[in-house]
């Protein structure tokens, strides 16, 4: 059965989803699950690369009132990209890469917002980790206001090596981090770049800050320990269209 665009659950409308081709954002299995369809869900979980994760019954039955069966799946209402075709599409057209990458942004409506700002500064694209991140479901995609109808998604399954690939293919990789010691207006955005934004808990991963090109911080004058993610993604994206445009 499907309870909305995004959520169906039961082992054959889940078994269906899969072989029809639609983009799994999220598939949750009960512990212990099992079932004469089973084997077949995970040869398709396995075939077709699926993120999933065991999860307690309890979980489940919050989600759903119905017989879920143990299964419980949610359907991105986009089409994930591979990072090599955004970043071709942006040299093919002419255009300096522009990247946002985020680690372990897990609040929808962060990840609404901040797409909504990388879609206006003209980001080629969104890069979120398979796991740990907030889910690209409807909600994300109405907060957003639409913008991540037109800004395309790149789930990495291996953050590190996804940065790696960018680090390799010409651009600079810079992080917003309390850490940083240099104010981001000192660093020149100018030429290709991917931004990568932390979570507010804990900022950005101290194995993907070993990887930046540069990380800076930005100076506040109030006693509020830091801004929002959503903010301080936005301060850096327009930070990167300020320089770009005035070096034009």
């Amino acid at each position: 059965m499907i309870k909305d665009n995004s959520l169906i659950y039961g082992m054959r409308p889940v078994i269906e989803a899969l072989n029809a081709g639609k983009e799994i954002d999220k598939l949750m299995l009960q512990h212990g699950l099992k079932g004469e369809l089973l084997p077949e869900l995970r040869r398709l979980i396995k075939e077709l690369d699926i993120p999933f994760q065991y999860v307690p019954v309890e979980k489940l039955n919050r989600l759903v009132r119905g017989n879920h069966q143990g299964v419980v799946c949610f359907i991105s209402p986009i089409s994930f990209q591979p990072v090599e075709n955004l970043l071709m599409s942006a040299f093919e057209k002419g255009e300096t890469p522009l990247f946002v990458i985020l680690d372990r942004v897990t609040d929808v409506r962060n990840l609404g917002a901040i797409a909504r700002s990388a879609e206006c500064a003209g980001a080629h694209g969104l890069i979120i980790p398979e796991k740990g991140s907030a889910p690209v479901s409807a909600d994300a995609v109405k907060t957003s206001a639409g913008a991540l109808a037109n800004l395309p998604v790149h789930r990495s399954k291996n953050l590190k090596e996804t940065i790696d690939y960018l680090k390799s293919s010409g651009l600079s990789i810079v992080a917003a981090s309390e850490k940083g010691t240099t104010p981001y207006y000192n660093v020149p955005l100018t030429g290709p770049v991917a931004l990568i934004m932390g979570s507010e808990e804990d900022g950005v991963s101290p194995e993907y800050l070993r990887r930046c090109d540069h990380v800076v911080n930005i100076p506040m004058r109030g006693n509020t320990g830091s801004l929002n993610v959503s903010v301080a993604t936005g301060i850096m994206l327009f930070e990167v269209v300020r320089q770009q445009v005035s070096e034009q």
